[in-house]
């Protein structure tokens, strides 16, 4: 076991190195000039070669590369060009905005998936089981941007019950402001109930259908207590696998729902960061949601070999 999580580990590790490679080498081929997107487009050529040498981008992309890394492994994510400020101070509450949007929502969404997934899975082709796959189908099919535009337009422009954007004051806690959190997790978990409900849904209907609870049943015994001592411990796997989906899926899907709301968080962050080519807070927020993807499927990975014992034997 000790040998399979150190492997997994140094797995990540490579990862998280060549993400870095992908991250610095992507901004370099971003349109635009970073100098001269700070001084304007009246800028003389000297004041934007000065500015290149003052920033460093006259030394060769190696040491540039190696020079940003150095730094990153030292905890120095770099000074942002646009605020002047360093990274890590500029998106430190950014970061705890996000986290606490993801948190809640996989609060209200772990649950709602494994209830309505274990329902349908042990019901099938039930009339439950036909409206929650339709549902989901087509929430799969309707990307999350469109899905925030929509519950926007309802509830926020023609019934006026909750505010379109997610005006948050800086350094105060989103939670402090929960009418602002409510059409952003209502859009995350629309748009996540659709692949996780589907997923937990295949795990129990596969368990409820095996050669063992077959042999349960016809064993004459009832059917609630099948599904609870037999169907249920084997589909844990697929809730390991939901809560690792899940919180997989909110690091790209958050980019966008905040980007939406113009909720406070790291996507915004990134958006903003990219359109005025602020490079340090590009590379360093891209670093870390590929940090925090990697780190979970890590944990997932781990988790399930923990609670499915027949896989260690496997790996």
């Amino acid at each position: 076991m000790g040998g399979l999580v150190a492997r997994r580990v140094g797995i990540a590790v490579v990862l998280l190195w060549i993400v870095s490679l992908l991250v610095f080498a992507a901004t370099q081929v971003l349109p635009g000039d970073t100098a001269s997107a700070i001084l304007g487009k009246t800028a003389t050529p000297d004041s934007l070669a000065q500015l290149r040498a003052q920033l460093g981008l006259d030394r060769p992309l190696l040491q540039q590369y190696t020079d940003w890394l150095g730094g990153l492994l030292h905890g120095d994510l770099g000074r942002s060009l646009a605020a002047g400020l360093p990274v890590g101070d500029l998106i430190g509450d950014r970061v705890g905005a996000t986290l606490t949007l993801a948190a809640v929502t996989l609060v209200l969404l772990v649950p709602l998936a494994l209830l309505l997934g274990v329902l349908t899975g042990t019901r099938r082709d039930g009339k439950l089981d036909q409206v929650v796959s339709w549902i989901t189908l087509a929430g799969v099919a309707v990307p999350e941007f469109v899905t925030g535009t929509l519950l926007a337009l309802l509830l926020a422009t023609w019934l006026g019950w909750l505010p379109a954007v997610s005006l948050i004051p800086p350094g105060e806690s989103p939670l402090a402001h929960p009418q602002y959190m409510v059409l952003p997790v209502l859009t995350l978990l629309v748009a996540g109930l659709a692949s996780t409900v589907r997923l937990v849904r295949v795990g129990v209907a596969q368990a409820a259908a095996a050669d063992y609870t077959e042999m349960a049943r016809l064993s004459g015994i009832p059917e609630r207590r099948v599904v609870r001592r037999w169907v249920l411990p084997n589909a844990l796997a697929a809730g390991v696998q939901v809560i690792a989906l899940t919180a997989q899926w909110l690091v790209g899907g958050i980019v966008i729902v905040e980007t939406v709301f113009q909720y406070p968080g790291i996507g915004q962050t990134l958006v903003q960061s990219v359109q005025s080519q602020d490079i340090p807070v590009v590379q360093a927020v891209a670093l870390l949601i590929a940090a925090i993807y990697v780190l979970l499927n890590l944990l997932a990975d781990i988790a399930l070999v923990l609670l499915v014992p027949r896989l260690r034997s496997a790996r």
